[in-house]
């Protein structure tokens, strides 16, 4: 038997670095919002053996044993003892954006191997064992725009469509990792939180939704702030660099 499924990504709607945490990582509040400009395409078929892993990308995206996807299907295997697939995975998202391609990856990958084996998982199952693989795996279980909070593992549903937008995003060559980007940042509480402005209309979101990692990697990187200026100049209602990556999007009313 084989199966297909398409990975969609993500974008972030706003992102403050509300605290720094005693065991080092940060706490955050965001929306993060489906989107399918980028797909990766996750294939599986029966094998006559154990597991076989293989992707095909023109990215930079580790070894297979470090790869999320691979990760995913060891957690069920200790549990269910499944086995007898490969896995084939066509990475299109750009890795380093910000667009949560590795996370979408390795969640698509539980819902699959879950529907191929039948197993006893609904979602807050498997959002259980995509917590274990990151902090934004879990969003894409749902893969409905949320309110995260925490590192990103703590979510609640919104009510949010941009469905009179075009979405556009570019990726410029250009990497700053996780450590980098966070670094440039002070933690502070907002003025006003990501949930309460994402409620008003979207013409007012340019002056009040904001994200932290801008002011840093911008003066670093100042042909982000140029891509983002020019996403206005050309007739973006609102525009922002997604997460903590180097993905620039901007909303264009239809």
């Amino acid at each position: 038997m084989k199966r297909m499924m398409s990975v969609n990504c993500k974008i972030n709607l706003g992102l403050n670095i509300v605290r720094k945490r005693t065991d080092g990582y940060h706490d955050l509040e965001t929306v993060f919002y489906p989107v399918d400009n980028y797909q990766d395409r996750l294939m599986l078929e029966d094998l006559d053996g154990d597991f076989e892993f293989e992707c095909e990308s023109a990215q930079d995206v580790g070894p297979d044993d470090e790869n999320l996807c691979v990760k995913a299907f060891r957690l069920l295997q200790r549990d269910f003892g499944i086995r007898g697939v490969r896995l084939r995975l066509e990475k299109h998202i750009p890795t380093g954006a910000g667009l949560g391609g590795g996370s979408a990856d390795a969640a698509f990958t539980l819902k699959m191997l879950a529907q191929h084996f039948n197993l006893p998982l609904d979602n807050i199952a498997l959002e259980k064992y995509a917590a274990l693989l990151g902090s934004d795996v879990p969003f894409f279980i749902q893969n409905t725009p949320v309110y995260a909070t925490g590192r990103g593992e703590i979510m609640r549903p919104i009510e949010l469509d941009l469905s009179d937008y075009d979405i556009r995003i570019v990726k410029p060559d250009v990497s700053v990792s996780t450590r980098e980007a966070y670094a440039g940042v002070t933690p502070k509480l907002p003025a006003v939180h990501v949930c309460d402005i994402i409620r008003t209309p979207v013409t007012q979101w340019r002056d009040l939704l904001h994200n932290d990692f801008e002011d840093s990697i911008f003066e670093q990187h100042p042909e982000l702030a140029e891509i983002k200026r020019s996403f206005y100049e050309n007739g973006a209602t609102y525009a922002s660099m997604s997460g903590s990556g180097t993905a620039v999007y901007g909303l264009f009313r239809k």
